[in-house]
């Protein structure tokens, strides 16, 4: 794919860039692993669809045998996809477990509790899905095109630590205890070049006439101790935050300044 990558800019010219957060498990709604054709017409269509059992079997072998495109065409692995939050409370004896244990703990197939649990909860079920290669997570990191984002999704009992962690991470594992980035070129990665990639002139360098958007750390103690099972864990060694010039952070305890805002592409 890197290659791919370099191929278009350097040979074609095209403007080409990538952007990760420094996990391997992906989070999404429990539904995102059905065919797409499955979920064509929204939510009633599919579930109408989960309901019937002549379609809900082929939804079943598409997932779990074929692979679907929802699944980057990869058959279903039970002990990878995890529930992360539930909209009804009463399924919440659900949150926390892989679609595997959930079967095993109910003596059914994985295959019915996933059905079953979507048709439950009209779709609205959370999850983890641990598909990702750290190798490859290393290596994409380091690329010259590459950017940061935490893609967060902040609902649900156990939603993805990402929206807590990706930036910390980011310092304090991969630079200062692996050492797959400088310092300076990480912060690149997480604060000019998105900037810069999103057209957004009055923000992600420290100048005159930008926007006080700045974070103070310690790079010798930055981290993040949120996990997959408490995933609301608080950075570790970011001192002060600023927002448009205002302390949302100040000495490490959150301010009850609200400063942030919908920001647009500058028209210049």
């Amino acid at each position: 794919m890197l290659d791919a990558i370099d191929e278009a800019t350097v040979r074609y010219g095209l403007d080409v860039t990538l952007d990760t957060y420094p996990y391997r498990a992906s989070a999404t709604y429990l539904a995102a692993p059905l065919p797409s054709w499955a979920q064509e017409g929204g939510t009633a269509a599919t579930l109408a669809r989960l309901r019937d059992p002549a379609t809900r079997n082929r939804i079943l072998r598409e997932v779990e045998e074929v692979g679907t495109d929802g699944n980057h065409g990869v058959p279903m692995d039970w002990t990878a996809l995890v529930v992360t939050g539930t909209a009804d409370p009463a399924l919440s004896w659900a949150v926390g477990s892989s679609v595997s244990d959930l079967a095993r703990d109910r003596d059914e197939a994985p295959g019915k509790v996933f059905v079953d649990l979507l048709i439950a909860d009209e779709l609205r079920s959370g999850c983890l899905l641990q598909v990702g290669n750290e190798e490859n997570i290393r290596t994409i990191m380091r690329h010259g095109a590459h950017t940061a984002g935490s893609d967060g999704i902040l609902v649900g009992e156990r939603p993805h630590p990402r929206g807590w962690g990706t930036f910390p991470r980011y310092l304090g594992h991969y630079v200062r205890e692996l050492g797959l980035l400088s310092l300076e070129e990480c912060v690149r990665h997480l604060t000019s070049r998105p900037a810069q990639r999103l057209g957004l002139t009055d923000r992600g360098f420290i100048q005159v006439g930008a926007l006080a958007d700045l974070a103070v750390f310690d790079p010798d103690t930055v981290n993040s101790p949120a996990t997959y099972e408490e995933p609301r864990q608080t950075p570790v060694g970011i001192e002060h935050v600023l927002i448009a010039g205002e302390f949302t952070v100040r000495d490490g305890r959150r301010t009850d300044r609200l400063p942030g805002r919908s920001v647009r592409r500058n028209a210049r």
